[in-house]
C-alpha cells in the first residue's frame, strides 16, 4: 500500500517559514525595518533623534550611514564603543535597510 501524503492546514505557512529561513539574509527585505531600528533607539533615541551626547542618525544621508555601518561591521571604524560588536549581529541587507530607514526620517 502506498503512503498517502496529506497537508495539514498549517503546512503552507510552515513551508513559507522554512523557505525564508533557508534564504537567510535575503529574507531581510520581508522584515519590518522598524523592528530592527528599535535596537538603535536605546542609544540614538526614538527615530534616531538622540537627546544626549550620542549622535543623532535621523536624516543623515543614506550613503554616509550605510558606509558607517559597513565600516563598523568590518571592524574598520575608529573611536567606537559598542557599534562594532552590534553591527556584527546584522546581515549586510539589514544594515542597508537600517541606513535607508534612518536616512528617510526628518531630523
Amino acid at each position: 500500500m502506498r503512503p498517502v501524503w496529506r497537508f495539514h492546514r498549517g503546512a503552507p505557512a510552515a513551508l513559507a517559514l522554512a523557505a525564508s529561513l533557508l534564504a537567510g539574509g535575503a529574507a531581510a527585505e520581508g522584515v519590518d525595518v522598524s523592528l530592527l531600528a528599535g535596537t538603535c533607539a536605546n542609544c540614538h533615541g526614538t527615530d534616531g533623534r538622540s537627546p544626549g551626547a550620542i549622535p543623532s542618525i535621523a536624516g543623515k544621508p543614506f550613503a554616509v550611514l550605510n558606509a558607517q555601518l559597513a565600516a563598523y561591521k568590518a571592524g574598520e571604524a575608529r573611536d567606537t564603543t559598542v557599534m562594532t560588536r552590534l553591527a556584527l549581529g546584522f546581515t549586510d541587507a539589514e544594515l542597508e535597510a537600517l541606513a535607508r530607514h534612518f536616512s528617510e526620517i526628518e531630523p
